[in-house]
């Protein structure tokens, strides 16, 4: 925090369940070195991934995965078990929830299916309008102790991928691309999500991480998106180590920004 000026932490997949008060020990911890010493005292901001309850939070409730409350078509429900998720994770201290998942699960080969709410658009649309409704409220005053800003994932066709294999590429029209895969994020956005997360995968031959088109054009010009676009894990480095558009790390972050991303999931490597 004080040496490289982090401005965010996300919670890693290792970590174990730990109880309210034992997070809001470690949290206040954090934002005691943030706001007392370092230099502009701004706090941090953390992520965490509570996409079917809090299920880093000891004793939480658990919902099924997004696949099977599609199988309910029951959007209360659904608006009911982020409502709990956002309790129970602000409870733990925790402000910021990489949740919804609004990728349409439209391929079988899929390895993440059951994180989606399936195939067809409208639901799709329906039930993660009503989950942004449960984490953020009503008015998406996420000042609210109660509530948590959500986080679209993965923007855009992350689902559909060539090989079906998870962040490889993909090969989608663009009437596909608008007719299916848009506007089940266009229906959060409208709804107030606060931030997105970016495709890891390339589509049709461009890093999503690197493309201007889709992340400035698109989404924050033509879908009005006024929130925080940050990367998946480790997404930025891999323009440069996996996909070989960038010469050096440095100029990946320089086309990352430049395509539009506003923060950057790094881990490990400071």
């Amino acid at each position: 925090i004080l040496d490289h000026k982090l401005g965010s932490i996300i919670n890693t997949a290792n970590n174990r369940a730990r109880t309210p008060e034992k997070w809001n020990e470690i949290i206040s911890q954090i934002q005691d070195i943030a706001v007392n010493e370092s230099r502009l005292g701004i706090p941090i901001i953390y992520g965490i991934d509570a996409i079917h309850g809090a299920t880093y939070t000891a004793g939480a409730t658990f919902f099924p995965q997004e696949i099977g409350m599609a199988a309910t078509w029951n959007p209360d429900l659904v608006k009911s078990a982020a409502e709990i998720t956002a309790y129970e994770t602000r409870a733990s201290g925790i402000p910021w929830n990489f949740s919804p998942v609004l990728d349409l699960g439209r391929d079988p080969r899929f390895p993440r299916m059951w994180e989606t709410f399936g195939e067809d658009v409208y639901l799709a649309t329906e039930m993660g309008r009503q989950m942004i409704i449960g984490y953020q409220g009503i008015k998406n005053d996420v000042s609210q102790p109660y509530k948590v800003a959500a986080t679209l994932k993965h923007f855009l066709g992350y689902s559909v991928p060539y090989s079906g294999k998870d962040r490889t590429p993909a090969y989608i029209p663009e009437m596909e691309l608008r007719e299916r895969h848009l506007p089940v994020f266009k229906g959060a956005i409208d709804a107030g999500a606060k931030s997105v997360m970016i495709n890891s995968g390339l589509i049709n031959g461009m890093p999503v991480h690197a493309s201007k088109n889709i992340i400035t054009d698109l989404l924050k010009r033509e879908l009005q998106f006024t929130g925080v676009v940050v990367t998946d894990w480790k997404d930025i480095d891999n323009l440069h180590s996996r996909d070989k558009v960038a010469s050096s790390p440095k100029e990946a972050v320089k086309i990352a920004i430049n395509a539009g991303i506003d923060m950057s999931m790094i881990p490990y490597d400071y």
